[in-house]
């Protein structure tokens, strides 16, 4: 490479399929793979690539990316699971919430109120909650214990819709959005369990806190199961990000916790509607093989659901491979663009680029081009396949790529256009389009009787088919989500011999105040009700604090134990890790060290079950960083020491 030229954004300098100079080659290598995998194996079959790589390697040949895949959906169609739900009435449950979604941010810009709020980002994650809510996360009545849902932050407005939809909110609340002081039904624009106590479980406002939160929850989950407190073998984590999101440092920064500890009840879903709030996340490069090479790398599953179903015989039909060579070299600017536009223009200017390409859709109508060829995070079927995949263990924590569309099915003004975002009304025309484009039963008259802001939110009658169908769902798998516990197990307090040493003094002996701490919460972890409950959690400073005295026997929890010989092991103070450790150490990491107190600290809302988080730091160091996580713990209402 000259010095003058710039390296390609990742994942989209993949090799081309259609220019292969001997294709009949390639095919015959690949059938002898297969049928390796076949006669030996899996294992055997990642032994002899991994020797492959290595030898390639010796040789000094040029070796390709391989943490990144060809930009299509990493499930194949004939591995695709049957669907189990009724999809004309999921299409018209999914409509229904659309509607009245988009309706509480536009009545909250009524004159006498205008606090607005954001159209766009649950209109692009719309199927996947649907998808969710009816096939996958547990509530609080599940046999098997509820599961933990880190909602998009700017989602909320579906979300409460939905709440509207189950009996849980009015329609005084919905009117109530973002009017927490000034109304007496406010409800808040994100997620704020302080705000609303028997509502929100995590708070997932400001950018880059849900992620980290999301992998401690997960972690405290097995923490909990590993130590023989609580059978979480059956709840699942997720968290429901934005791909903008992930530019936050602390999105990525703790990948390699998840992956190292094996949290496959951990699944990440990223919205990758490819735009932020000013514009494209990655217009010159593409986001989602940006995110898949930096997770795969890190140790996680990765799943990309990029194309709807409509695509699906577009692919069979491209055997050259043309099709896919055009997808993997098309940067996200484009494809932002082509969802603005229409389906001639993406006739000429996606398609049309290849003549072979545009050979696939000559016999399709613009319409069907618009219509048929949507994103996979807009296809039900693809996101229930994705999903499945994600909730079956297999040692890793799971990340989903869905590529969506920002304000999908809001209209031609809002959808792909860079300032959606901030557009929070609608005019007359663009009411009735959407009325229409969503078949909400809602008459002229109903739209044009009051002012503008009044367009009224669509319930159907209770008895009606799409509304047995979500309440029984939700009933199956136990009950409503998000949901947070609001009543709460005393615990028994130690009684006053557990201060007896303490309070004794230390006589004319001088010794240290943090000494002093230590030893009295080395004697209450040794109470008989409460001891087990304590969860001391430290960044990596124990020795400092003269903690580790704690380390033979409360030992540091590891997932995967001891496996090694420990330098100290003959000491009297030596160094022990154990799968049913007690003691969090989280190494030189602050920002996780105060995610996991938060999760140890409301474990009395999440599990109803009780537990003491004692997070210990260096005050020059401790603070660092944190001060956003702590905010957020207040917000959660975690109880604790720190």
């Amino acid at each position: 490479m000259s010095s003058h030229e710039t390296p390609r954004p990742i994942g989209i300098n993949l090799p081309s399929h259609a220019q292969d100079p001997d294709p009949e080659e390639t095919r015959e290598w690949l059938e002898s793979f297969d049928g390796l995998v076949e006669h030996r194996g899996a294992e055997r079959a990642s032994e002899i690539v991994q020797s492959l790589i290595q030898h390639a390697r010796d040789e000094d040949l040029h070796l390709p990316d391989s943490l990144t895949t060809d930009y299509v959906n990493t499930i194949p169609v004939d591995q695709q699971p049957e669907y189990p739900g009724d999809v004309e009435l999921e299409k018209e449950l999914r409509n229904i919430n659309r509607w009245n979604a988009a309706m509480v941010v536009h009545r909250a810009q009524r004159p006498e109120v205008s606090v607005g709020g954001h159209l766009s980002s649950y209109a692009s994650i719309a199927t996947m909650y649907e998808v969710g809510f009816n096939h996958f996360f547990r509530g609080r009545n599940h046999p098997g214990g509820g599961d933990h849902v880190f909602f998009q932050g700017h989602a909320s407005p579906g979300i409460y819709s939905r709440a509207y939809m189950m009996g849980r909110l009015s329609q005084e609340d919905l009117d109530g959005f973002r009017q927490e002081v000034s109304s007496e039904n406010g409800m808040p624009s994100y997620p704020h369990p302080r705000a609303m106590a028997d509502f929100w479980e995590f708070p997932t406002v400001s950018m880059g806190i849900g992620p980290v939160a999301a992998i401690e929850q997960a972690s405290f989950d097995r923490y909990l199961h590993n130590r023989g407190l609580k059978d979480t073998s059956e709840q699942h984590t997720w968290a429901f990000l934005g791909d903008g999101e992930m530019d936050e440092v602390e999105s990525r920064g703790a990948l390699h916790i998840a992956a190292k500890e094996h949290l496959d009840n951990l699944t990440f879903v990223v919205n990758c509607n490819l735009q932020r709030l000013d514009g494209p996340v990655r217009g010159n490069g593409k986001i989602i093989q940006e995110l898949e090479s930096q997770f795969r790398g890190a140790g996680w599953n990765v799943i990309k659901v990029i194309w709807g179903g409509g695509w699906d015989p577009l692919l069979e039909e491209s055997t050259d491979g043309a099709l896919i060579d055009l997808m993997n070299a098309t940067p996200d600017g484009d494809y932002q663009t082509y969802r603005a536009e229409s389906g001639g223009f993406i006739r000429d200017n996606f398609f049309g680029r290849d003549p072979r390409t545009k050979a696939l859709v000559e016999d399709m109508s613009d319409e069907d081009i618009w219509w048929k060829l949507n994103r996979g995070g807009h296809d039900a079927k693809k996101i229930y396949a994705a999903f499945k995949q994600a909730t079956e263990s297999n040692g890793k924590p799971t990340v989903i790529l869905a590529h969506t569309v920002k304000g999908y099915r809001l209209g031609k003004n809002f959808a792909g256009r860079n300032a959606t975002h901030q557009m929070k009304k609608f005019t007359s025309e663009d009411l009735k389009a959407l009325r229409d484009t969503l078949r909400i039963p809602i008459s002229d008259e109903q739209l044009e009787s009051g002012g503008l802001y009044d367009a009224p939110f669509y319930l159907p009658e209770d008895d009606s088919p799409v509304m047995q169908y979500l309440k029984e769902h939700r009933s199956k798998l136990g009950g409503p989500v998000p949901s947070r516990s609001t009543e709460h197990k005393p615990l028994d307090l130690p009684g006053d011999k557990a201060y007896e040493v303490v309070m004794r003094g230390s006589g004319k002996q001088e010794i240290a105040s943090t000494m002093a701490l230590v030893r009295l919460l080395k004697d209450l972890m040794r109470d008989k009700e409460t001891g087990k409950r304590w969860v001391p959690i430290v960044p990596d400073e124990a020795r400092t604090f003269g903690m580790d005295s704690l380390f033979p026997t409360a030992k540091i929890y590891n997932p995967d134990g001891q496996n090694y010989l420990s330098v100290d092991r003959d000491l009297l103070l030596a160094y022990k890790e154990s799968t049913s450790g007690q003691i969090k150490h989280m190494g030189i990491n602050e920002i996780s060290s105060t995610a996991a107190f938060t999760a140890a600290g409301t474990s009395y809302a999440t599990h109803d079950f009780p537990m003491i988080p004692f997070y210990i730091f260096y005050s020059m160091f401790g603070f660092q960083r944190t001060g956003d996580f702590f905010w957020a713990a207040g917000d959660q209402m975690a109880k604790g020491f720190v």
